[in-house]
């Protein structure tokens, strides 16, 4: 099985298909992953395969890194779009997450001031009031809604938490007021004998109430990319995204594909 795992807490940079030349955070272990939800299409792999006992980065080590980093390609001359937190699962789930991002844009203003800070994150947690109001300091508050029908978003994103819900995701949205990214990733084939699709006409009709209901500023919609761990999976075609990406146009809201 290959998967990617992210040794360091800063990598990169790398080319993101979505944000451009982006430099990785990684708050998670170095040598497995850490995550609230076990999405089928994971490139880090699924959760019981990289199980760590090996501590987080604490805030500290994770401000040190990034400065030494930051002074490294300053001295090199090489300019990044944007700061990335990814990494090896959730990164809300460090409990120092909102001393680090504080930490962040303090070195970002320092060294790459027209550099914006992201957050790729599962929205799990973002009912807890800290990480919900640090999501609100950063450029990209970037979260995930793959299905409006809770019955695709257990198949797909495999939440670990029974009290996951559709409904609960909308009105935590909400509370954004617009200023978050909705990243939604469509994929089809079959998953333990089930079908997987969210691209039927029954889903994008939820899904696209959801994106009205919580008016993002802005959708990232995506397929696969990498290899995944459920290897029955297949790549949505590019001229289905941009159909898609369409209707999410025709609601007045910017859309970014990445096919």
């Amino acid at each position: 099985m290959s998967t990617i795992l992210f040794h360091e807490i800063v990598f990169g940079p790398i080319h993101s298909r979505r944000l451009g030349t982006s430099l990785g955070m990684n708050l998670l272990p170095y040598d497995g992953k850490l995550c609230s939800f076990d999405c089928i299409y994971c490139e880090c792999g699924y959760n019981k395969d990289f199980r760590t006992k090996t501590k987080l980065p604490d805030r500290e080590n994770v401000k040190a890194a990034l400065e030494d980093k930051l002074i490294q390609l300053q001295q090199e001359e090489t300019n990044i779009d944007v700061i990335t937190f990814a990494g090896n699962g959730e990164p809300t789930m460090h409990p120092q997450f909102a001393g680090i991002i504080d930490d962040t844009i303090e070195l970002r203003d320092k060294y790459f001031p027209k550099a914006k800070i992201s957050v790729l994150s599962n929205a799990m947690h973002i009912d807890k009031e800290k990480v919900f109001e640090t999501l609100k300091k950063v450029d990209n508050n970037i979260l995930k809604l793959d299905s409006a029908i809770i019955a695709t978003a257990r198949l797909i994103d495999r939440p670990n938490a029974p009290s996951y819900s559709i409904e609960k995701q909308i009105e935590l949205f909400k509370r954004f007021n617009g200023n978050f990214i909705m990243q939604t990733m469509f994929v089809t084939g079959s998953h333990n004998g089930k079908t997987v699709d969210n691209t039927t006409d029954e889903e994008i009709s939820a899904w696209l109430e959801a994106v009205k209901m919580t008016n993002p500023r802005e959708v990232m919609i995506y397929t696969i990319d990498r290899e995944t761990p459920e290897k029955n999976l297949e790549k949505v075609p590019v001229e289905k995204l941009r159909e898609i990406g369409k209707k999410v146009e025709e609601l007045g809201i910017k859309v970014n594909i990445a096919g």
